[in-house]
């Protein structure tokens, strides 16, 4: 951040504070160093991050004044404060921001208050002469002021350019997660819900919006408006927000009489009409679904133009990026469709989850954030049902086991105490995996009862905030019968008198990574164990962990899904007859994967190969994952897996076929980055062979299902990137066309991302492709424009988004392109160089400890295989000190995934050769 620290006026501490300090230091033998020292040189009254329980907020009266042209702010904060225990001192957090004119609002009169700094815990403490009594209420007033963030986060400043070339001006608020305390004194933890009054001072060529509904304006001299807002509900300061700016708005109103209005710059106002429609159902969906109205009288959505995530669930007043809410029907692709109502939905669910149920402190973000991952399927499924989004659930589940299969992960309930500790918990495992076990858990207790127990859940903590054992008591001993549950054979998981959901949800919450479960069939025998999956050389720290595991299965001999808890490390199940196959973890609604041990995995292949459509397109899907990542930590031969791979040329479905592709591909990513042209060749011939089929089928239009034409993409894209001839020459003719029309010809959607990849081959076509770039308005496709751009084979057009300023492309799209030019073999090193040479800044921009900096660390180490590329990336992340990340999880996941990469390149390749050189795969396309 920009903001300079100023420091606050040196004060003389209170007697009995300063004694206090004295005898702090003698009691425990510590030197003085060990007091936290204030700005003043004066000790600091509390040594803890953690904010004193002594004193808590109950309403904030706000005041700002942003200043548009000088980038800063001004503001007065009268908070009203219950005290409940007895103290002369009030903790609370501000941070870069001059405070001044502190002042005590009691019964018995205004008083000044004494303030001292800390910013290493970003606190201040308001000292008084006088004690506070528990059980009375006292305000306090602040004056502050600060700079505009230079950020994506606190408040922040934000521009857009106009068609004419005008550069405007906006400021917009990013909290969550602790960032609330750059743009006001508060109290910034979650648990410290307030009611909020806010007022907005601005100039009339702009707008103001908040959480709440605008009340009134009042003009102000110096031709200034101020803005008054009503009164939030009980919420967390997170979820504050305010934004300035100059924006236009569409409006319409729920069944249940919300009112919903999208927000953007003026020139894109004519791409919010899907989003508009989109939020008006989803609200509408959510209200009838945990059978509680959304409590307040409007949500709007507001696309930023800068904004680091993908979006933010402030309470009234969502905020995305302009590609996840802005949508033009004839330039948005299938999956630009899927992707803003999946983004909509989850903030939505959020006003529930998140909003109206808080969790207790960060360690449990998943309450909020796995929920409101899951809803993005329940809500949409029901909503949007033509989305098909069940086709794309499991996709979630194999991300997060990629993390959570190393030893750095962990538990999705975990300690966490600094910022960036906490940034960190924005993660795979908070969101997906979060996610993928709560689908299991209603699976297990049948989707009846699970939505019982949260209706439950929100309704008995509404404007309250919970810890992970509210919920499981909330889902355990649900009352219910249906047919469902006793046809599939739920009674298997109610063999006691009450099913305890803490004690089986604790293995999946309070310890990392999940389960392998090794299946043996011997007759009429199943024998199950239990391990830990973990990628590692080091066999004991796989010791120690045992889950209690929801077990589904089908067999050969029938289609029911039977059920079993395994609850011990070893067990055996009895089936009726002898069977030809047995595939456990059906649809793989379960977090964890299966080994079929002694003949298992040859009966799959066989299955496969003769009759795949026996097993649903998930349960393929995840006999793709399973099998591969076995080969990592050595159950399976690579051999074996091939062998099954070869059933793909025969499938069809979106979910098999991409990951078909997402565990053949990496192992070329792999060697495009060593000298070894020829086996890598040999492996892209085998997979564009095994594909060809399907590629052949496609039609270059945007006919089918949504799944249909995101394959369809997919498949397109991969061919030509491949160089498979038939691809190669119809996209080559696409883009001429659409070049020679000066890109005013309609392309299919669908296709353009594959058209525009063959046109950045050749340096007059990539200029082409820059200068769209550079004058679209259409978020969707600059966002296609700039991947091609960065895939292309042109070593010399890799370099112009080496500029952290942001004239061409928003820095907010930098870590995208830094990942993919990183995965690009022509320009991988190029990458590297300048991530490395601009971490400072990059840290600085996106925070330390955020999903950004963490997707770039892992993005652009993770392809690297060989132990020199190890020695360069440990040697750069370990000349860092705590303050620039040398701490961060993404380093040790960088550390690991290069490892691993190392030993299956060590124990594979030879392999890998025996078996192509076998089946004569050659690639003809080079």
């Amino acid at each position: 951040m920009n903001g300079h620290f100023y420091e606050i006026e040196s004060v003389a501490l209170p007697a009995h504070l300063s004694s206090l300090c004295a005898l702090i230091v003698s009691f425990t033998g510590c030197q003085a160093k060990d007091v936290p020292i204030a700005t003043n040189g004066q000790p600091f009254p509390w040594d803890r991050m953690r904010l004193p329980k002594t004193v808590y907020p109950l309403h904030y009266d706000l005041t700002i004044h942003p200043n548009l042209t000088t980038l800063d702010f001004t503001g007065v904060a009268r908070i009203l404060l219950d005290v409940h225990e007895d103290t002369s001192m009030v903790v609370l957090h501000a941070k870069q921001m001059q405070v001044s004119n502190v002042l005590l609002l009691a019964p018995e009169g205004v008083r000044p208050l004494r303030v001292l700094e800390y910013p290493p815990f970003h606190q201040l403490a308001l000292l008084s002469d006088s004690v506070l009594t528990k059980g009375r209420r006292y305000e306090v007033q602040l004056e502050f002021a600060a700079n505009l963030s230079d950020s994506f986060h606190g408040f922040y400043k934000s521009s857009y350019r106009t068609k004419n070339g005008e550069v405007r001006v906006l400021a917009s608020t990013q909290f969550e997660a602790t960032f609330a305390r750059g743009a006001f004194p508060c109290f910034d933890e979650p648990a410290f819900k307030a009611n909020f009054t806010i007022r907005i001072i601005r100039e009339p060529r702009h707008i103001s919006i908040s959480n709440m509904p605008k009340l009134k304006t009042v003009e102000l001299p110096g031709d200034l408006l101020e803005d008054h807002f009503d009164t939030t509900v009980k919420m967390s300061t997170y979820l504050v927000a305010y934004i300035v700016s100059d924006f236009l708005s569409v409006s319409k109103t729920t069944q249940h009489g919300v009112k919903i209005s999208v927000y953007a710059v003026p020139e894109k106002i004519d791409q919010t009409a899907f989003a508009l429609d989109a939020a008006v159902k989803l609200l509408d969906f959510y209200d009838d679904y945990f059978d509680i109205p959304y409590p307040l009288p409007k949500q709007d959505l507001a696309a930023i133009p800068d904004f680091q995530s993908g979006a933010m669930e402030n309470w009234g007043l969502t905020t995305y990026r302009e590609t996840g809410l802005l949508f033009d029907p004839n330039k948005s692709s299938a999956s630009d469709k899927l992707g803003l109502v999946k983004v909509i939905a989850h903030e939505l669910a959020h006003q529930w989850f998140g909003n109206l149920v808080t969790m207790e402190w960060w360690n449990d973000l998943w309450l909020n954030e796995g929920f409101a991952k899951f809803m993005e399927y329940i809500s949409l499924d029901i909503t949007y049902p033509e989305l098909q989004v069940d086709d794309f659930f499991l996709g979630k589940c194999f991300e997060a086991m990629e993390v959570d299969s190393l030893s750095s992960s962990h538990p999705v309930s975990t300690h966490v105490e600094n910022p960036t500790q906490i940034q960190e918990m924005f993660d795979d495992v908070s969101y997906d995996k979060g996610a993928c076990i709560l689908n299991m858990l209603r699976d297990f207790l049948t989707p009846e009862a699970f939505e019982i127990g949260i209706i439950r859940y929100l309704k008995r903590y509404s404007y309250q905030n919970t810890v992970n054992s509210h919920l499981w008591e909330s889902l355990t001993n649900v009352k219910f019968c249906s047919k469902q549950s006793i046809q599939s054979g739920a009674s298997k998981w109610f063999s006691g008198d009450e099913l305890d959901v803490r004690a089986i949800m604790d293995t999946w919450t309070l310890q990392e990574g999940f389960p392998l479960v090794t299946v043996e069939v011997r007759g009429r025998e199943v024998r199950l164990s239990q391990e830990r999956y973990l990628k590692t050389d080091d066999p004991s720290l796989t010791e120690g962990f045992l889950w209690q595991i929801p077990l589904t299965y089908m067999t050969s001999a029938s289609n029911t899904i039977h059920r079993f808890l395994l609850k011990t490390k070893t067990d055996v199940l009895y089936l009726p007859e002898k069977v030809d196959w047995v595939k456990f973890n059906v649809d793989m609604s379960g977090y964890y994967m299966v080994h079929y041990a002694g003949e298992g995995w040859n009966s799959i292949i066989k299955l496969l190969q003769h009759n795949h459509t026996a097993l649903t397109s998930n349960d393929r899907a995840s006999l793709i994952q399973n099998v591969f990542q076995l080969v990592s930590v050595g159950k399976v031969r690579l051999d074996t897996a091939l062998e099954l791979s070869l059933y793909l040329s025969r499938e069809t479905e979106i979910m098999a076929v991409t990951q078909g592709f997402g565990e053949l591909v990496p192992l070329y990513k792999l060697m495009e980055k060593r000298d070894m042209a020829a086996l890598e060749n040999q492996m892209k011939g085998y997979i564009v062979d095994l594909f060809r089929g399907l590629i052949d089928r496609q039609e270059w239009t945007d006919s089918g299902s949504v799944s249909e034409r995101v394959l369809r993409s997919y498949l397109l894209l991969f061919g030509c990137v491949r160089n498979y001839p038939p691809c190669v020459t119809k996209a080559t003719q696409l883009f001429n066309k659409w070049r020679e029309s000066d890109g005013n010809m309609s392309l299919p959607v669908d296709v353009t991302m594959a058209v525009f990849v063959i046109g950045a081959r050749t340096p007059e076509g990539w200029d082409f492709l820059f200068e769209k770039y550079r004058s679209s308005l259409q978020m969707s496709v600059k966002s296609r424009l700039k991947s091609a751009m960065a895939v292309t084979p042109l070593q010399d057009k890799l370099k112009w988004w080496q500029s952290l300023h942001g004239e061409v492309m928003k820095t907010q799209d930098l870590p995208d392109v830094i990942v993919s030019v990183s995965r690009n073999p022509r320009g991988y090193k190029l990458a590297w160089d300048f991530f490395r040479a601009n971490w400072h800044t990059l840290i600085k921009k996106f925070d330390l400890g955020s999903h950004t900096i963490s997707y770039m660390v892992t993005g652009v180490t993770s392809q690297y295989s060989t132990r020199e590329m190890l020695i360069e990336v440990r040697s750069f992340f370990g000349s860092l000190t705590e303050e620039t990340g040398s701490e961060m999880r993404c380093i040790r996941q960088a550390y690991e995934t290069i490892e691993d990469n190392i030993r299956w390149m060590d124990t594979n390749l030879p392999l890998l050769q025996g078996w192509l050189d076998k089946r004569n795969y050659e690639s003809k396309f080079e």
